[in-house]
């Protein structure tokens, strides 16, 4: 094979070689420069100037009547009202668009389809009627009041007109139009949000509130900030609709002073700058609020632009590289912990599980399963993909709904409570209670991605068993020093490692010290040298007592950790026993035929 080396070179390039420095440390690099994308931005550039010249040198723009009307007094109390009704529409139609998008992704129907008709008749009327409307409601409602149905009984009474003052109705219609489109940007935001997402959170046993709160919103910030932002630059501008109720905001100002002094250009320059000044300062603010709601999401935060000038110019230092937001470190003596990780877990408990079926419309996914994990057992789930094995284990916690049958944690019922020949699901939050003594191990890790590996630790503990912060940072230090993770609680799960963000959902779901954990697939999603690592911490928690349900295709990992192996074809379990057995000398055709494609 003929090799760079068997080439002859020059003499010049032969000679450079020669007297090339050896140690290259002190070379400077020099990236390559892209010609089309300096042309462009010279152009760019240029154009710039020769509008900026155009306007700024035509005395025709009256800049002498613009600077003096500029911070006038009346145009600076008519900006001020802009800002109050931007500021005010923003706070009260966010709100309202949060409780709207919530009510749209609501599982209840009635309830999601009031809100859809609510957004449905706001955005289809336009700002500047539902303005005059909202001004003349007392020609409508003569009064307002509230009291007892059938009563006289009032708790208060007003004359509608003398209440729904030009200055209200403008922010009721800045806020129901505003809300009406910012419902859907929140709610496209929320559906971004990867459901595997909501099952880590609802895996855990987080309040639905809290669920809402500090995982799914925060997450889909990152898809609604730019939409929102442009919503909220668009309602700094649509204040000058309310110009139809003579109320003053900066527009209305502009126009009476004009049409006194006749000086329309200059004036509406005036109005031009102040917008643009409003929008340049919700730009720098939007900049930074997507920065904070950025991390997790990216190794490194994009470069703060608005800083780099000023670091040019030496009137700032230049920025730290970015780093995750550091961990408050909790002392030692705070919440010492008795015994090693393994010695802190609760007995293994008993899972129970009888006449299991499950259907996704005609196909049956679960087939009249019934099954039996003794306290402190480890069953190994086998069989070729779409067996029903991850559906087995998704139904035990509940996370899957069965249609017929039920699953039973130390006799207790999972999801549902018993009358006579009935089961009653229960509250949504009773069933999030139970959950916490069943952990989840997901295929594809589903840690909180917005959270550092420690909060990641310490959120289900707190909200769901009530611990104290202080012991519960000192259990999932613990934690993470067990699975070689200790320097990690600050890293963000984007920083780690497949094996690590593994090991780490493990850590996870062992700090809500539940009695079962169910593994799905823990390796199936990492590199083939990283999946040793993980099995290896699984392999420690077999020996400690825990009972654990595991699907995974490691059939030596089965033959060494397992006491029980179950095979699953079509939604049915067709062969159980000891591993020697199923593994070994399988009895079922099936079986043998799974076997003879994976050994």
């Amino acid at each position: 094979m003929t090799s760079i080396s068997d080439f002859p070179r020059s003499r010049s390039s032969a000679a450079q070689e020669a007297s090339a420095p050896q140690d290259l440390r002190n070379l400077t690099i020099v990236p390559a420069r892209n010609y089309g994308r300096l042309a462009g931005g010279l152009l760019g550039a240029a154009i710039l100037l020769l509008l900026l010249n155009s306007v700024l040198g035509n005395p025709r723009w009256g800049w002498d009547v613009f600077a003096e009307w500029f911070f006038a007094e009346p145009v600076l109390a008519g900006l001020g009202r802009t800002l109050l009704l931007t500021l005010l529409g923003s706070i009260f139609g966010f709100a309202l668009g949060t409780l709207l998008a919530l009510a749209r992704v609501s599982s209840a129907p009635l309830l999601a389809a009031t809100a859809w008709g609510f957004i449905w008749l706001f955005r289809s009327i336009p700002l500047i009627v539902l303005l005059l409307i909202l001004n003349n409601l007392g020609y409508l409602y003569e009064r307002v009041s509230l009291g007892l149905p059938f009563t006289d009984y009032k708790l208060f009474d007003y004359s509608t007109t003398a209440l729904v003052t030009p200055f209200l109705a403008a922010v009721i219609g800045l806020t129901l139009n505003l809300g009406a489109f910012s419902a859907e940007v929140i709610r496209g935001g929320i559906l971004s949000v990867d459901q595997g997402q909501h099952e880590a959170a609802a895996a855990l046993g987080l309040p639905k509130g809290r669920q809402a709160r500090r995982i799914v919103l925060p997450q889909a910030m990152r898809a609604i900030l730019p939409t929102a932002f442009n919503e909220i630059i668009g309602l700094a501008k649509g204040t000058s609709m309310v110009y139809v109720l003579a109320l003053p905001e900066l527009f209305y100002t502009i126009q009476i002073i004009y049409r006194r002094n006749l000086e329309v250009i200059p004036l509406l320059m005036v109005a031009t700058v102040w917008y643009l000044v409003i929008l340049s300062a919700l730009s720098v603010i939007q900049y930074h609020v997507e920065r904070h709601y950025a991390r997790g999401a990216l190794r490194n935060l994009p470069p703060n632009a608005f800083r780099e000038p000023f670091v040019k110019l030496g009137l700032l230092r230049p920025e730290a590289p970015s780093r995750p937001a550091p961990i408050r470190e909790t002392p030692r003596a705070a919440a010492p912990l008795a015994g090693s990780w393994t010695e802190s877990l609760p007995p293994g408990g008993e899972v129970v599980v009888r006449n299991l079926s499950k259907s996704f419309g005609d196909l049956k996914v679960l087939d009249d399963v019934s099954l039996t994990l003794p306290p402190g057992s480890v069953t190994v789930i086998l069989g070729q993909s779409g067996s029903g094995k991850s559906t087995l284990l998704r139904a035990i916690n509940h996370l899957e709904r069965a249609d017929s049958g039920f699953v039973a944690l130390d006799g207790e019922l999972i999801g549902y409570r018993r009358e006579g020949d009935k089961l009653y699901e229960l509250r949504e939050s009773e069933i999030l209670a139970r959950r916490a003594d069943v952990g989840m191990v997901f295929q594809n890790f589903n840690l909180f991605p917005h959270l550092t590996v420690l909060e990641n630790l310490i959120e289900a503990p707190i909200s769901v068993r009530g611990v104290p912060r202080a012991e519960a940072e000192a259990l999932a230090r613990e934690l993470l020093a067990r699975v070689g993770l200790a320097d990690k609680a600050a890293a963000y799960p984007r920083q780690l490692s497949g094996g690590q963000q593994q090991r780490v959902a493990i850590a996870r779901a062992l700090a809500l010290k539940p009695k079962v954990l169910l593994f799905d697939e823990p390796t199936s999603a990492l590199d083939p040298e990283l999946v040793n690592e993980v099995l290896d911490v699984i392999k420690r928690l077999a020996r400690s007592g825990a009972t654990l349900a595991v699907v995974t295709h490691e059939i030596g990992f089965a033959r060494e950790v397992a006491d029980r192996v179950v095979f699953m074809d079509k939604g049915r379990v067709i062969e159980s026993g000891p591993p020697d057995q199923v593994l070994g000398a399988p009895k079922h055709p099936r079986t043998i035929e799974f076997l003879a494609k994976v050994l």
